[in-house]
């Protein structure tokens, strides 16, 4: 596993225009916490906490966080960002152990083409798009893949449908639905004006041999009436 190092500076002063002052130099406060031990406040350059979270690993990378000489293996816990800009405006570190599970958010990630749902015309509605799992801090997965490939419509992958790799523990329900196959409302009002199509023209076949079969034995009548007078008319001659 990479090593990644961070240094972290614990001289900052608390408190919120602090923490605009700090900002505004390119620098993110936050606070590490976590095995029991005291909290620390401290702050982080913003380009290096950047690139150490654009890695291969992303947001669960394993860092090593310097502070006064000595390293500290954490995980970036929470990240608050300002609501319009989005720039970083606080960040949690959490220490953890070496030779104990984390706990973290991992994204999901659909693969595959389900081409019976899209033959049927359907679609594919992801319902979840991050796992909390259980890792061990050299085994946390950078993403967790979702075979959509089988899936029809009516179906769904679940959370107990995944290939979790060796060591990884899902803290969900596995009954949890990941992705759906459906079929879309206008699908369904298309299907919806076929079926009524349909039926409007057995009605009017039905109508029409009606109307048919009417003439027929009005026909039949006349004809039948035509020749009762001409025996008629015999008779008299």
């Amino acid at each position: 596993m990479e090593e990644i190092l961070l240094t972290a500076n614990t001289t900052r002063e608390v408190g919120s225009s602090s923490s605009r002052r700090v900002r505004k130099d390119g620098v993110v406060p936050g606070v590490l916490y976590g095995l029991n031990e005291e909290a620390v406040t401290l702050s982080v350059a913003w380009p290096d906490l950047r690139r150490a979270l654009t890695t291969d690993s992303g947001i669960n990378a394993i860092i090593q966080l310097e502070i006064d000489g000595k390293k500290q293996m954490t995980i970036v816990k929470d990240i608050q960002r300002h609501p319009v800009k989005r720039d970083v405006l606080h960040v949690d570190f959490l220490r953890i152990d070496p030779n104990k599970n984390v706990t973290v958010d991992i994204p999901l990630l659909m693969i595959g083409e389900a081409r019976e749902v899209s033959a049927a015309d359907g679609m594919v509605d992801q319902n979840m798009f991050s796992l909390t799992v259980s890792a061990p801090p050299d085994r946390i997965p950078t993403e967790i893949e979702v075979d959509i490939s089988a899936l029809t419509v009516g179906d769904a992958i679940r959370v107990g449908d995944l290939n979790l790799p060796e060591g990884v523990t899902s803290e969900g329900d596995p009954e949890d639905p990941i992705a759906v196959g459906m079929i879309t409302r206008s699908t369904l009002e298309s299907i919806a004006a076929d079926e009524a199509a349909e039926l409007a023209a057995l009605e009017e076949g039905e109508e029409g041999a009606d109307i048919t079969q009417g003439e027929g034995d009005e026909s039949a009548g006349q004809e039948g009436g035509a020749s009762d007078e001409s025996e008629d008319a015999a008779e008299d001659g």
